[in-house]
């Protein structure tokens, strides 16, 4: 599932061509994806200027005007396309078809459909469902240890398992959070409440700088993940740990042949790596 860093390049590259556009024709080429859309869904969008791309977590937020916003998920598969000019016969999976001002075609892919859309009154949109839980964003200029460490407090379960608990911190997903860990020198399964002080800043430390660092890659392309322009995303190069069994890590002095390098295990389902010698 697409985790914070790819949700964000798809914001960029929609904000790029859809802010300040009207939308002169939305299409849904059926009437559900994960669940139902919203009643009149194309109705209520069509004519409509688009004001603002935003992300909350892994959601993105289209803001238009009159105080709508359009909360959309990718799922495991979804993706947006974006056709400047004369777009070419839609595919099978194409799903919803967005057409704004200038020629321009945005049209959300999605061959699993497990991602979704809805619709929300802009005002209560920290209220909706699907977002009035979440934890603080990592990217927020707030955010930094004693904001985590807080998170983190009295929680007795690995610190792997709560980092991926959307209610603790949002859009972490297992990629990054292997990756934080292992800037941050901590093991996966470190009792989340012994993450304070210097740990828990060295750690919030890592998550922004790893997410910022992903980012500006373009994200993981490990499966489906594409950016809006097709292009793939370039940060699976940088993995220090993520799928790297029996890699040395960056910097190692153990000898892998002796320690066995970077370990895979299980924890609460997901597959994790670490270095045990590197990480406490």
């Amino acid at each position: 599932m697409p985790e914070l860093p790819e949700v964000e390049t798809v914001r960029q590259g929609l904000a790029d061509v859809l802010e300040g556009r009207r939308l002169h024709r939305v299409q849904a080429m059926r009437p559900d994806l994960r669940f139902p859309l919203p009643e009149n869904f194309e109705g209520r969008l069509s004519g409509r200027q688009v004001e603002k791309l935003a992300r909350r977590g892994k959601y993105l937020l289209i803001h238009l005007q009159e105080r709508l916003t359009l909360i959309a998920h990718l799922g495991m598969s979804g993706r947006f396309r974006i056709f400047n000019t004369s777009p070419p016969p839609l595919e099978r999976h194409d799903h919803v078809v967005f057409e704004a001002e200038g020629g321009i075609s945005v049209r959300f892919n999605d061959p699993r459909r497990f991602g979704f859309m809805d619709l929300a009154d802009t005002d209560t949109l920290a209220g909706h469902k699907m977002l009035k839980n979440m934890g603080p964003e990592p990217l927020a200029n707030d955010f930094n240890g004693p904001v985590l460490a807080a998170a983190l407090k009295g929680r007795k379960s690995p610190i792997k398992a709560a980092l991926l608990d959307q209610s603790v911190i949002a859009g972490m997903g297992n990629i990054y959070v292997s990756e934080a860990l292992f800037r941050a020198g901590l093991s996966p399964k470190r009792k989340s409440g012994t993450v304070q002080g210097g740990r828990a800043e060295n750690l919030a430390r890592a998550i922004r700088d790893v997410l910022n660092e992903a980012i500006a890659a373009g994200g993981s392309s490990l499966r489906d993940h594409r950016q809006p322009s097709g292009e793939l995303g370039y940060f699976q190069h940088s993995f220090a740990v993520y799928g790297c069994t029996g890699q040395p890590c960056p910097g190692c002095t153990c000898d892998p042949t002796r320690t066995g390098g970077i370990r895979r295990i299980t924890q609460s389902g997901r597959s994790t790596f670490y270095c045990a010698a590197k990480q406490r």
